[in-house]
Parts: C-alpha cells; structure tokens; sequence
C-alpha cells in the first residue's frame, strides 16, 4: 500500500499530475480541490494518497489533506460511487461544502456533478449523514496566477482547462462551453476549472 508520496511536480495536465520520487515518475490522479493548492511545476510536495488495484490498472489518487482523503475513502463505501465519481464530487466541492449539503438535505446541489443522478445524490446524502465527523475543515484556497497569456499559450490554457472538465465527466460541447464562459482571458487553467465548477455549484 503506498500511503504518500514526496517529490518533484514534473507536470500538471488536471486531474492527472506526474511526480518526480527518487528518479521514479508517479502518475496522481487528483481532484481540483487539490490541485488549487499545490505549488508549481518544479516545486517539492507532499501528498497523502490512496491506492487501487484493479484487474485492468494501479491508480494512485493523491490529496493535499487527510480530510480530503478521508472524505474519498468514505464516499468508496456508499453504494454506487466508485473513486471516479468521488473525484468528480471532490472536484466540485470541496469538504466543507459537501458537508453542507449533506447535512442540509440538499441532494439538488450533488445532482450538478456529472454523473450523479437523483437517486444516487439522495443516496449519498441519507448514507453519508453519519460519516462526516471529522472530514470537515478549511477552506480551499485559489492561489494567484500570471495576469494574462498571449494567443497559443491561452488557447492551450482553454484547452487544459476543456480536458480537465472532460475527464471528470463532462461531455465535450459542456465541458467547451463552461470554460470558455469561465475563461476572463487572465486566468490560469487551474482558475478558469474552478471557476467553470463553482458556476454550476456555487457555495
């Protein structure tokens, strides 16, 4: 079981990020709550992980905080969410919020994550109720980013940012259409996902 993970941030492509440990390059699977956070491409960081084995693949899903990481182990155990669609959840809120809902009936809110339906949004909230201690804390930051990116390098920030949507569960004409209305042509990739995320789901 690999429970964490120190090393070099060799590229950020959301959700997915490699890390440099000792010369061994780790694919991370992690949700925007986590990648708001971390430091730049070259930087060292930390991260808790959680590790799956399946027949056709070894992920490793990595988180800044234990909470995050606890909060996705929890929703693994409610019946019908795989770890896709608890990084879909972490992606689109984060703890505290989740919370929020839980503890306010607020299924309608959990029904804006793709591929969360109705039935599985009432079934988180009736199974999680009692899971929560301890998972809440902090507020995600938004770290700064450059003040603007001429012509190519801002179309591929756009299309960083489509892909990211994309992968976590979007279709490709929403994913397209969220980032462009979230792109104010000085954010970042990492801002235009957050901002494209909190449009459907404000706090």
């Amino acid at each position: 079981m690999i429970g964490q993970l120190r090393g070099v941030i060799l590229s950020k492509h959301p959700p997915q990020l490699l890390l440099d440990v000792g010369g061994v390059g780790y694919e991370v699977d992690a949700p925007m709550t986590t990648f708001y956070d971390l430091p730049a491409v070259g930087e060292t960081v930390t991260l808790i992980t959680h590790f799956v084995v399946r027949e056709d693949a070894q992920i490793l899903y990595g988180f800044l905080h234990e909470r995050d990481r606890a909060l996705f182990r929890a929703l693994l155990k409610v019946t019908g969410v795989g770890a896709r669609m608890a990084l879909a959840i972490l992606s689109g809120m984060d703890a505290a919020r989740f919370a929020q809902c839980v503890e306010q009936d607020d299924s309608d809110a959990l029904t804006r994550i793709p591929g969360i339906g109705k039935k599985t949004a009432q079934r988180l909230v009736i199974e999680m109720r009692d899971r929560l201690d301890g998972l809440v804390g902090g507020v995600v930051r938004m770290p700064g980013g450059p003040a603007s990116a001429p012509g190519n390098a801002r179309d591929r920030m756009l299309a960083d940012a489509v892909s990211a949507l994309e992968a976590l569960g979007y279709r490709p004409p929403d994913a397209s259409r969220m980032a462009r209305a979230a792109d104010d042509g000085a954010r970042t990739a990492e801002e235009i996902i957050r901002a494209a995320l909190r449009s459907i789901n404000p706090a």
